[in-house]
């Protein structure tokens, strides 16, 4: 039975370079379709020697069981829970438009970079624009992705670091990263990674939680020094044990009048809208998948709008700005200024 995954497309190789040294990467190719692209094979730096392997479909450029392990596991287990073409209620394409301030008209033709794209939920809103989207993920999440965006033709999918991105400078003309940022363990050299790849006058688009005085008193960061460093799978039993109990009363004390507010800074349990749109069995599946979200990850940091702004300004970034005052998305577009070397990226 023929594979239903996107194979490498030979034209990812002309955006492609060495993470490590930016140097062409050669493909020698061990599978192929009947399209010429790639099921496996091996990428090769022609200056330093490198060599990477395409597995499944995806080049890697990172070694399993990295930090974001975690996301590699929840997006493999619930890949389909956030994903709008198996629900009528759009969110992720709603939260995409609103938060990268783009259109479908803006995108055609563009080469869209998706920095941390998990299991592909705006992935899959940006692919069916007439455009070319990559989408990069350190975790093995991209496996997840691969089935949720499998045949559209203007896809790609590589497995980096957001450190080490590999590809040539100056060839996206965006990059958007939502709820990424504050995942990794220096979001502001994360930041500060982007910008290089994008062209002059290139737009970014970053959706970050957003740290107040209080936002470290919040009940998830009081037991995420446990939860954390528990064993995921025993962890997400455990929520899914307790869901059953919670999340009922949930409904009730998180919608109260002024109290509900609250309840839900003291009950580390997700919040989904009542009004989502969601049958009762979707909205009570995405409650257990944010609430893991929020609990198992090995980093957390949210940023101030400062802290973000400087970062991206230092990156070369101009006319930062923020479009909605409830949710912090920072916007930029990058200067015209010849970043001819690759960041150090040291703050």
């Amino acid at each position: 039975m023929a594979s239903k995954r996107n194979h490498m497309q030979i034209k990812l190789l002309n955006i492609l370079a060495c993470p490590a040294c930016s140097g062409v990467l050669e493909c020698a190719t061990d599978d192929v379709d009947l399209k010429g692209d790639v099921r496996s094979g091996t990428l090769t730096c022609g200056s330093c020697q490198t060599s990477y392997p395409i597995r499944s479909s995806i080049p890697r450029f990172v070694n399993e069981g990295n930090y974001a392990a975690s996301f590699g596991f929840q997006w493999n287990r619930f890949k389909f829970e956030q994903i709008d073409i198996n629900n009528s209620a759009k969110l992720s394409e709603k939260r995409f438009y609103a938060e990268t301030g783009g259109t479908p008209d803006e995108m055609r033709g563009k080469w869209i970079l998706d920095a941390g794209c998990g299991a592909g939920r705006f992935l899959e809103v940006a692919s069916r624009n007439s455009c070319e989207v990559v989408g990069v993920d350190i975790s093995n999440a991209v496996d997840a992705a691969a089935v949720i965006i499998q045949k559209r033709p203007h896809v790609h999918l590589v497995q980096a670091s957001i450190y080490e991105l590999p590809f040539k400078p100056g060839i996206f003309d965006a990059c958007y990263s939502i709820g990424v940022i504050q995942h990794t363990p220096d979001p502001a050299k994360a930041i500060g990674s982007l910008p290089y790849f994008l062209k002059a006058g290139g737009k970014i688009a970053l959706t970050i939680y957003e740290r107040k005085p209080w936002t470290l008193l919040n009940a998830k960061y009081l037991i995420r020094p446990l939860t954390k460093r528990m064993n995921k799978r025993l962890l997400l039993f455990l929520i899914q044990v307790l869901m059953p109990i919670f999340y009922p009363v949930t409904l009730i004390l998180f919608h109260l009048p002024f109290l509900g507010k609250v309840f839900k800074f003291i009950i580390p349990i997700a919040d989904y809208p009542l009004s989502s749109g969601l049958s009762w069995t979707q909205r009570y599946r995405c409650v257990v998948l944010d609430t893991f979200d929020m609990l198992s990850p090995q980093f957390d940091y949210p940023q101030t709008q400062e802290e973000v702004e400087a970062a991206l300004a230092r990156a070369g970034m101009i006319y930062i700005n923020r479009p909605s005052s409830s949710i912090f998305t920072l916007i930029g577009e990058r200067g015209q200024n010849d970043f001819s070397d690759k960041p150090s990226l040291q703050f």
